[in-house]
């Protein structure tokens, strides 16, 4: 019977997350209107000429061309010619070979593709997409319903951060206000999604969404103590470059820290308040105090891994810049006060602070929702 209930409460919440994909997918996409509309096609490299590539040091620099192959789209069968720049930026700059397949932008006139048409990039989609398919059947044989629910919820998120969140930032909303309010939305979303409208769903959305509160508040207090400028974002210059100079960069920076810890928050309130569900689904006679002593237990020994995940999570993402300064052998103390490490131990931190706090949020709130009011009451 409980089976039965569980079962249909997933289908429920299925059918909810689909409506409120189908709403976000119908939702206009965010126009600059600073770009003529033109058209990305997949295309084959046919065949490359190096010979306007010039190389200084071991940077290149110059143009590449290639014939192309265009393989989709109302032109494929038909080959072009392409141009790739390379700017001398190893991150940005690409080199194609024969047999490559390439994305790239068609632009017309009278009714005819002017060449060289530009080459955006190498052509991945095929690749992220087998990719994303094996995370889906990973994710459906494991969790079944539930697992399914969880890609359901995965898709919303995708939806909501690129249908509500950058279009309303680039508007001029507030970063911080849009950002926490969306935060907010998702975290009931995915956790209810999964928990279901439950003890243990209620539970964890409060434990999560009270480190959420206290995550975004440190970071709005130290990120004036650190004297961080949100410019150490990669890209976010350009993003001012692009006729978005009225942005608040410092603002944006803040939004990402707590946007970024949200999903950790949720997945150890989510811990917890699972974990005390089953302990008095065992023991109907469970008090309230054994119940949060019993959170509090996983949750301390959850946390020690949790925050490690945070760690490594952010110094991964700047493992070349740490690989410079010991190449230079730059001072600790030069490198602790540079503003981009500065930014990222001001992120770990919070973020671990909104960890360890979320542990005992999730314990206190699962505790009074699941355990018994009186333990001799109940055994009588």
């Amino acid at each position: 019977m409980r089976l039965f209930k569980l079962q249909r409460k997933s289908v429920c919440t299925a059918i909810v997350l689909v409506a409120l994909s189908a709403i976000l997918i119908a939702i206009p996409g965010f126009d600059s209107g600073r770009y003529a509309p033109s058209g990305s096609v997949k295309a084959k490299v046919l065949s490359v000429d190096d010979s306007s590539i010039y190389q200084t040091g071991i940077i290149l620099q110059g143009d590449q061309y290639c014939e192309l192959l265009i393989q989709d789209g109302a032109h494929s069968g038909q080959t072009v010619r392409g141009a790739n720049k390379l700017i001398g930026k190893l991150e940005l700059d690409k080199r194609f070979v024969p047999g490559d397949s390439a994305l790239i932008a068609l632009d017309f006139q009278n009714g005819q593709i002017i060449e060289p048409v530009t080459i955006i990039d190498h052509y991945r989609l095929t690749a992220e997409l087998w990719l994303f398919g094996g995370f889906v059947l990973l994710l459906v044989a494991f969790a079944g319903l539930t697992g399914f629910n969880a890609l359901l919820s995965f898709v919303v998120t995708v939806l909501c951060v690129w249908k509500l969140l950058l279009p309303a930032i680039l508007a001029g909303f507030d970063p911080i206000s849009i950002s926490m309010a969306i935060t907010i939305g998702l975290t009931c979303v995915i956790i209810f999604a999964i928990g279901g409208f439950t003890r243990k769903g209620v539970s964890a959305a409060l434990g999560s969404l009270l480190g959420t509160l206290l995550t975004g508040t440190l970071a709005i207090a130290f990120g004036d103590l650190f004297k961080v400028h949100g410019a150490v974002m990669p890209f976010a210059e350009n993003l001012l470059y692009s006729g978005y100079s009225h942005l608040d960069l410092t603002k944006i920076f803040i939004s990402c820290i707590f946007l970024a810890s949200s999903g950790a928050l949720m997945d150890l309130a989510m811990d917890i308040a699972s974990a005390i569900e089953e302990v008095s689904i065992k023991r109907p006679d469970l008090s309230k105090k054994e119940a949060i002593l019993s959170g509090l237990s996983v949750g301390r020994s959850v946390i020690g891994t949790m925050t490690t995940t945070l760690l490594l999570a952010y110094s991964g993402g700047y493992m070349s810049l740490l690989l410079v300064f010991m190449a230079q052998g730059t001072p600790v103390m030069n490198i602790l006060n540079l503003k981009y490490v500065a930014a990222e131990i001001m992120h770990t931190l919070i973020g671990s602070i909104g960890l360890v706090t979320v542990a005992p949020f999730t314990a206190l709130v699962a505790g009074l929702l699941l355990g018994r009011r009186d333990q001799r009451a109940s055994e009588t």
